[in-house]
């Protein structure tokens, strides 16, 4: 029998933005981790309200419900303040993922809490919530010497960044359950480590 309890039920955030235009953009790692998620643990992402797209079930033995804002990246804060508000989760059982160029292509970082970085996304939340102690888990995208930074994040990747893509978000999955299992700092502790060798590997396979 469940007895979990409505508060100890975990969100997790993915940012993005909205409509086929972005989808496979870089600024939409977030949601694409989300869409991962969703696949692995079964828990389809069809009800819309809150302003985000979202559902609910199981994963890693916990009550989860997994969601996208609709509200583009800028305003992800009242998607976010809306679904702890109604659901009666605080906000240090969300995690919130996010794309983050200051990270290699490859990389993965897990925090429990911090600024924003510059990430407008982060921002909102931090706004909304009032709050920055709130789990994260940064996708990198790398950052490009000559591209603008606004079109850089919204640009697709290449068919080679997809594949090394692919493992991260394999990587993103895995983290996320033990953060459900074990908490912030054992998720901190396996991929954060983990995540840093696969990156090494990863860009010396893309320089050869």
């Amino acid at each position: 029998m469940n007895t979990k309890s409505k508060a100890e039920m975990v969100i997790i955030l993915g940012l993005g933005n909205p409509g086929p235009k972005y989808l496979l953009a870089r600024h939409n790692a977030g949601f694409r981790t989300v869409d991962c998620i969703s696949i692995a643990a079964k828990i389809p992402l069809y009800k819309m309200s809150h302003q985000a797209y979202w559902g609910k079930g199981q994963f890693a033995g916990s009550d989860v419900l997994l969601a996208k804002p609709m509200t583009y990246m800028n305003n992800s804060g009242l998607a976010a303040a809306a679904l702890c508000r109604s659901f009666g989760v605080p906000p240090e059982k969300m995690l919130v993922v996010y794309d983050d160029m200051d990270l290699p292509l490859g990389a993965l970082r897990l925090r429990p809490r911090g600024g924003s970085g510059g990430h407008n996304g982060l921002k909102s939340i931090i706004y909304h919530l009032q709050t920055e102690s709130f789990p994260r888990m940064r996708i990198g995208i790398g950052r490009s010497p000559l591209a603008d930074v606004a079109d850089y994040v919204l640009e697709s990747f290449s068919q080679d960044e997809e594949e090394v893509l692919a493992g991260t978000l394999a990587q993103a999955v895995s983290a996320a359950a033990l953060f459900i299992e074990e908490g912030i700092m054992a998720a901190m502790n396996r991929f954060n480590v983990h995540a840093k060798k696969k990156t090494l590997q990863a860009v010396e396979d893309m320089l050869e």
